[in-house]
């Protein structure tokens, strides 16, 4: 049975009618229209969907509605500010750390989650929380890269 929730997304209220089960990320793409969330395995393993929910990484994929209402989530296109490029996107387009760049999206908002938590973390940390994202380009050195500059960049 379908019911009403209310979402904040990248800092804007929705209301949504909705089954409670329901994906979020289904909710983002098809009713919300933010498409920068992207579909990758549907099981929550491979890290193209994630987002932030009140500030920790979610894979959409498998985050039902229900769960999500109340609670503040940002997504790829609620980054960026005033028409600047967020830190990790300047840095992640710098090192060209992407290729076919449908990782990208849930690489940024992995490595915006670590440096809300790690400032500075070394390869072994991110090699650690990146874990749950996955590249099928192999880009894994270039993004790498791009997190430590993300790091030297980002001032909070």
């Amino acid at each position: 049975m379908k019911r009403q929730f209310e979402l904040t997304i990248n800092g804007q209220r929705h209301t949504v009618r909705s089954e409670p089960d329901r994906p979020l990320l289904e909710v983002l793409r098809e009713d919300l229209e933010l498409t920068g969330t992207k579909y990758g395995c549907g099981e929550g393993q491979c890290g193209a969907c994630t987002v932030l929910v009140d500030g920790n990484r979610e894979h959409a994929c498998t985050f039902p509605i229900e769960k999500a209402a109340g609670r503040s989530i940002l997504t790829i296109e609620g980054l960026a500010r005033n028409g600047q490029l967020h830190p990790v996107q300047q840095a992640f387009l710098d090192e060209q750390a992407f290729q076919c760049g449908y990782c990208t999206p849930g690489m940024i908002l992995s490595t915006v989650a670590l440096l809300e938590r790690r400032p500075r973390p070394t390869d072994a940390e991110i090699r650690q929380w990146l874990n749950a994202n996955l590249c099928r380009c192999c880009g894994y050195p270039r993004i790498l890269r791009a997190v430590h500059r993300a790091a030297r960049l980002w001032q909070r």
